[in-house]
């Protein structure tokens, strides 16, 4: 029997979230978006002044979202756990007195996200998910929430509109970074896209509101960012919780020790086995010939070996 998830409860989850109890500088809850990526990648580039390092926005619904490659991702109304953060790493004036930010920290950012996600679901159910490189959370084996993030350079108008908020030499403001983060939380089987995606609720048997799960994941990521911040973006120095970055994704990354077949840009497939993450967030896989590989974008699909002589099937 079907049944209407609770609503979103607008002033508790920015009360949580917000100063003087939250991380966040500014928190928006809307009913229903197109893309909350888009949506706040649109504002921070019109308006800098106005998206502070730490902005979220958490719709109810999502009507038009993307995925990698373009790929379309709908939600019900109340069937998922939807938000997008802004960060702008590079901002002196939001993180006075730390290192220079690597720019190869950037590529880390979402990974952080499902760090944080994993994190907070294990806190707030029974439930272990793990990470599928390079930007998918798995539970039991199947999809339960996709991170996008996406680059924002401001506009040239806004520009000449805004001096703080992360200025270069001349004046103008830098690109920030949008890491989104959509969850399947009470879909039924016959509400997923395919196959191979579930949702909270299938897997645990008992529903998980998303006024909890939200502010569970979305104080971990902030306190997650801002140490990786601390550490001027090196994934391979230490946090505040003594693990780096680098050592907290592969501790949770399923993809580490397994055959997969990775889809690389102009359609090309490498086969091999994910043997570990590199400095930079990049796959290395070692091929049947002993041969590794660097792998920085492409989709991955984790293979397991079938008895048929030794043929491989899809996992």
């Amino acid at each position: 029997m079907s049944r209407t998830p609770p609503s979103l409860d607008e002033s508790a989850l920015k009360s949580a979230l917000t100063h003087p109890r939250g991380p966040f500088r500014r928190a928006d809850v809307v009913g229903e978006t197109g893309s909350t990526n888009a949506d706040l990648a649109a504002g921070a580039a019109a308006e800098p002044g106005a998206w502070p390092d730490l902005s979220v926005l958490i719709a109810n619904s999502q009507v038009a979202g993307k995925g990698r490659l373009d790929r379309v991702w709908e939600v019900p109304a109340g069937a998922a756990m939807i938000s997008s953060v802004l960060v702008r790493p590079t901002d002196a004036s939001a993180h006075p007195g730390v290192p220079a930010f690597d720019p190869a920290g950037h590529a880390w950012l979402s990974v952080l996200a499902g760090i944080a996600l994993c994190q907070a679901v294990a806190a707030e159910s029974d439930a272990e998910p793990v990470l599928k490189w390079p930007n998918d959370v798995l539970l039991n084996g199947r999809k339960l929430a996709g991170i996008l993030a996406q680059l924002v350079v401001p506009s040239r108008d806004a520009a000449r509109g805004t001096g703080r908020i992360l200025a270069d030499d001349a004046g103008r403001p830098g690109p920030a970074v949008v890491v989104g983060m959509g969850v399947n939380i009470s879909q039924q089987r016959v509400e997923l896209p395919v196959d191979r995606a579930t949702s909270l609720e299938l897997e645990t048997g008992v529903p998980v509101g998303r006024n909890v799960l939200l502010p569970a994941y979305l104080t971990r990521f902030a306190r997650l960012y801002n140490e990786f911040v601390a550490v001027g973006g090196d994934a391979l120095r230490p946090l505040g919780g003594g693990e780096s970055a680098h050592a907290l994704a592969s501790g949770l990354m399923s993809t580490l020790g397994t055959d997969v077949r990775t889809e690389l840009p102009g359609g090309r497939m490498l086969f091999g086995t994910a043997v570990r993450l590199g400095r930079t967030g990049d796959l290395e896989l070692r091929d049947a010939g002993g041969v590794m590989h660097a792998v920085s974008a492409g989709d991955v699909v984790h293979l397991r070996r079938a008895g048929r002589a030794g043929g491989v099937d899809y996992a």
